[in-house]
């Protein structure tokens, strides 16, 4: 199995770095992970509503250029797994594809086209996350799906 995580933005931390590399590593062992960062669409000054569209267009063809198999579009009006429900939904899935794809978007969201493509839309609640912060949460619980996976005791 493949996972992929396509965001949008670099981590500029390293103390999200040290945390996304941590879990990737304790991956590895259920999973090839692979994360591409997208280059974020910038604007001078404060986009209208109009500039926004745009932004996350050229975001949403640049995330479809590196989507894979599976597609999960991180979206805050996905439905709502816990943690369990995601192990189920990857190990349901894990049947028909051998990839899935996380995705994260930009400051502004997912465009139409990547919600259009996905396969799924998931949530992990209505609380605003930096993306930094996001792509570590979302590391943390494929990790823990994966050990649910496989009945590693690391999920209480």
């Amino acid at each position: 199995m493949k996972i992929k995580i396509v965001a949008v933005g670099k981590i500029k931390e390293s103390f999200f770095r040290d945390a996304v590399a941590e879990y990737v590593k304790r991956m590895s062992r259920f999973a090839t992970v692979e994360i591409a960062e997208i280059a974020e669409s910038t604007f001078n000054g404060e986009p209208n509503a109009s500039e926004i569209e745009k932004i996350k267009s050229i975001e949403g063809q640049r995330i479809l250029q590196k989507a894979d198999g599976y597609l999960v579009a991180m979206d805050i009006d996905g439905k709502e797994l816990d943690s369990v429900e995601l192990s189920n939904l990857i190990v349901k899935n894990k049947q028909t594809n051998s990839t899935f794809t996380f995705v994260i978007g930009g400051s502004y969201g997912l465009s139409d086209e990547v919600k259009n493509r996905a396969n799924f839309r998931c949530s992990f609640g209505k609380i605003t996350l930096p993306h930094q912060l996001f792509r570590v949460v979302l590391c943390e619980q494929l990790y823990r799906a994966c050990c649910i996976e496989n009945n590693v005791s690391y999920h209480k």
